[in-house]
């Protein structure tokens, strides 16, 4: 279908895109599992998946993912809506679980492996799953257990876990690390418990199923955690395919073979699930594989294989850049880094240019939108510090945070985003899903502005905005000039309640390896380039900042500790 967004919205991008993409450009919904079929029908000695070394051809990934849905759909009773919880890191057995259960009708839960029961608890008790596949590492398979027994999950599906790795690895694993493994067979959830392996060995074909695109959901992703209980962003089929067809516009070529995608940010993450699954198996491109980065076993991995696509956080280009010239011979068969999930500081921009000439863009998105909204170019230099342009057929505007009005560009407002990929909405929460719409737009929660050139500009989040003595304060500005310092590794900045101000900002600072300085030494190198209302209040240095589990850096538990701290201003 051609793009068709807003009514009488105003388009600067269009007219400076990149050379050879369109803004209006043919979108296709045609279910991702599809797409993916297709291909392995069309390639099928190819290589789609690599994992530690063990590869899987696209026709052996078609036979898995039939005979894992024939399976669900005749022995399990896993019909059109049904919903199934993956509870599993990056392995081959993610893949052929996530596309077998869209094939059916069955709608993806995705959830993170080092929640806790609790948190768990949540996200598959209120999305309703009634089936959880996951791995028999102890890690997955004690807290799977935990949820049947809870009443959250009627049955689970267990993979073998070394049964992934290639023959020699596979071999060591069960020597030496056999005690990492679970004995789902002695649980006494015993006969609630069945394995993928005998489940595919039946070669059960599954009945068709009728899929509208438009309105039957894919996948339930949770979000939010980090301002209340997750909530369930329902994404159809055809949200998630408009954002792949979005972004293969974009790339210009960038996924189809021979490229290879490195993918170790984790897959139940919204943009590991699009960027390095879905976007690469649909056009036949080769997904390489880390279960969990660790730096040896990273660029080994690139090396090996000379993977040329590196989806990425912050956190983790910062990594490969700190690693010097232990990372820059095997960084060089990387063409391009994407980097999501979090700003993106000029001075890591700097780092990464001293250890790789690989194109470093940034992209921007959100789960709501399936999740890419703007992108810089992927063929060609964008603009320093913006986050692109927005996708073809995406209409985005900057609306004043008090006013509710459209504002000018180049002024500064909440960023709302219309487009094919926009959610349906949260899973039984209307109330949520009202306050996430304006007017039909929906609402990022992301202040910043768009140029003349359609570049769009984030300053930060409005929940994170500091009011202080009436002033607008944005931590992002604070930290981009903390990072500036030789000394500082990582900084993360909230605000705090402030008797005098109203609120103030406090910095938390984690230093490079054998660098020190003091808090008056970093608050005169600050002066130089912030006001006295930006100045932090407080200075806090630690040996670790948290980070989420895509390793952006979180503010959540860095308030909640400062809070505990008990601390109050004096006035100024």
């Amino acid at each position: 279908m051609a793009a068709t967004a807003a009514e009488g919205a105003v388009r600067p991008w269009v007219k400076h895109y990149p050379e050879g993409i369109s803004w209006d450009t043919a979108i296709d919904t045609t279910p991702v599992h599809e797409q993916v079929l297709r291909t392995c029908g069309r390639t099928p000695d190819a290589d789609a998946l690599d994992f530690l070394g063990k590869k899987t051809k696209f026709g052996d990934l078609a036979k898995q993912i039939e005979a894992l849905a024939g399976a669900l759909q005749r022995e399990l009773g896993v019909k059109k809506g049904t919903r199934v919880a993956l509870l599993m890191p990056n392995t081959p057995f993610y893949v052929f679980a996530y596309y077998a259960v869209l094939k059916i009708g069955g709608i993806v839960v995705n959830c993170n492996p080092l929640y806790t029961v609790k948190e768990l608890g949540h996200i598959v008790g209120n999305s309703g799953a009634e089936l959880m596949i996951t791995l028999d590492l102890k890690l997955t398979f004690d807290k799977a257990e935990a949820l049947v027994k809870a009443g959250h999950v009627k049955k689970l599906i267990v993979c073998h876990f070394p049964s992934a790795l290639p023959g020699l690895k596979k071999t060591l694993f069960t020597m030496v690390k056999g005690k990492d493994l679970a004995k789902p067979g002695q649980s006494d959830i015993a006969d609630r418990v069945v394995t993928f392996e005998s489940l595919v060995a039946k070669k059960l074909a599954a009945a068709p199923v009728a899929i509208d695109a438009a309105t039957d959901v894919a996948v339930q992703q949770y979000t939010g955690g980090t301002t209340g209980l997750p909530k369930g962003a329902m994404l159809s089929h055809a949200n998630i395919a408009a954002n792949l067809s979005q972004i293969d516009a974009w790339g210009c070529g960038l996924f189809y073979p021979p490229s290879r995608v490195v993918a170790v940010l984790p897959f139940f993450h919204i943009f590991s699930m699009t960027v390095c699954m879905n976007v690469p198996l649909s056009v036949g491109a080769q997904v390489v594989m880390l279960p969990r980065f660790e730096l040896k076993a990273f660029l080994d991995l690139v090396s090996r294989t000379g993977a040329n696509v590196l989806p990425a956080v912050p956190t983790l280009v910062q990594a490969l850049s700190k690693a010097g010239d232990r990372a820059k011979a095997n960084l060089v068969s990387v063409e391009v880094t994407i980097s999501g999930g979090a700003p993106l500081a000029d001075e890591v921009r700097h780092n990464w240019s001293k250890v790789s000439t690989a194109l470093l863009a940034e992209g921007y998105g959100l789960t709501e939108a399936s999740p890419v909204v703007c992108c810089a170019a992927l063929r060609v230099p964008s603009k320093p510090m913006s986050i692109g342009q927005p996708l073809p057929a995406t209409d985005i505007r900057f609306v004043n945070i008090e006013t509710g009005e459209v504002v000018p560009l180049g002024e500064r407002g909440e960023l709302q985003v219309k487009g094919p990929q926009v959610m349906l909405g949260y899973y039984e929460n209307p109330d949520a899903t009202r306050d996430a719409f304006m007017d039909g737009w929906l609402r990022t929660g992301d202040v910043g502005y768009v140029d003349d050139e359609g570049y769009v500009f984030l300053v930060d989040r409005i929940k994170d905005l500091i009011i202080c003595s009436g002033f607008n304060v944005y931590p992002r500005n604070i930290e981009e000039a903390m990072m500036h310092h030789p000394a500082i590794d990582e900084v993360n900045v909230i605000g705090v309640p402030d008797e005098y101000r109203g609120e103030a900002p406090v910095a938390f600072v984690k230093l490079r390896d054998g660098q020190q300085v003091t808090e008056a030494e970093l608050k005169k190198f600050l002066a130089e380039t912030l006001n006295k209302i930006e100045m932090p209040k407080e200075i806090i240095f630690k040996d670790q900042l948290p980070k989420t589990l895509i390793g952006k850096l979180s503010k959540k538990e860095l308030r909640e500790e400062y809070a505990a701290r008990g601390k109050t201003h004096e006035p100024a």
